[in-house]
């Protein structure tokens, strides 16, 4: 079944806030998004209200709908979740591992280090997230994917806003440790690695990094 006109402006919008395209703050005027997918002010308002719900955009009275603009408390708790969330599934992972699953993964990560390599920052920063959603599809969880596209998306715009720089490559890095255990299928070093990963990044947010802003037009110019 092909995807509505307002499941495929929803997802272009997450797709660009993921890549860090369209940055926390930016208003997200109807009549220009209208004109950018073609189509009536009435299907975006609906795709914002979606996005609303997955509080990626924030809708205000009289001021319109804008890109969500995660506070410190929200950060903090959306990473205690993905801790959760994310030490099961990499324990079950190692222990339903197979060697087409592991090549998917290695794959991944090799993307990951080329798009690095290339200085590529929006496609690093969206494969760096991708990786954890990859494990669940992977799993062929789809309602833990779709949770953690989710969370990666919200994820996204707490690193643009907070996240000090080098800390891409360090998270390359621990991808790689992380599949190196699954090979393994040593579980119990897996879900360590993905706890303390998680918490690297955490730990490299810089709560004080004045918030930047972005166009929407060029944003979206760019998927």
């Amino acid at each position: 079944m092909q995807p509505s006109t307002t499941a495929v402006i929803a997802r272009e919008l997450t797709q660009a806030i993921a890549g860090q395209r369209l940055q926390p703050g930016t208003k997200l005027a109807e009549q220009k998004l209208a004109d950018h997918f073609g189509v009536s002010r009435t299907l975006v308002r609906q795709a914002l209200h979606q996005l609303a719900q997955n509080r990626l955009v924030t809708l205000e009275p009289a001021r319109g709908a804008f890109v969500a603009a995660p506070t410190v408390d929200e950060a903090r708790q959306v990473f205690a979740v993905r801790r959760m969330l994310e030490a099961e599934m990499t324990r079950t992972f190692a222990r339903e591992a197979t060697p087409a699953r592991i090549k998917a993964l290695r794959e991944h990560v090799a993307r990951e280090k080329a798009a690095l390599d290339d200085s590529d920052t929006a496609e690093s920063i969206e494969l760096l997230g991708d990786f954890h959603v990859r494990m669940a599809e992977l799993l062929d969880n789809e309602v833990l994917a779709q949770i953690l596209r989710d969370l990666i998306s919200r994820s996204s715009l707490i690193t643009l806003m907070y996240q000090r720089a080098g800390a891409a490559r360090h998270s390359q890095q621990e991808h790689v440790e992380i599949v190196r255990a699954l090979a393994g299928r040593d579980a119990e070093r897996a879900v360590q690695l993905m706890e303390e990963h998680l918490r690297h990044v955490e730990a490299s947010l810089a709560f004080d990094r004045p918030r930047p802003s972005s166009d929407i037009t060029q944003a979206l110019a760019a998927a």
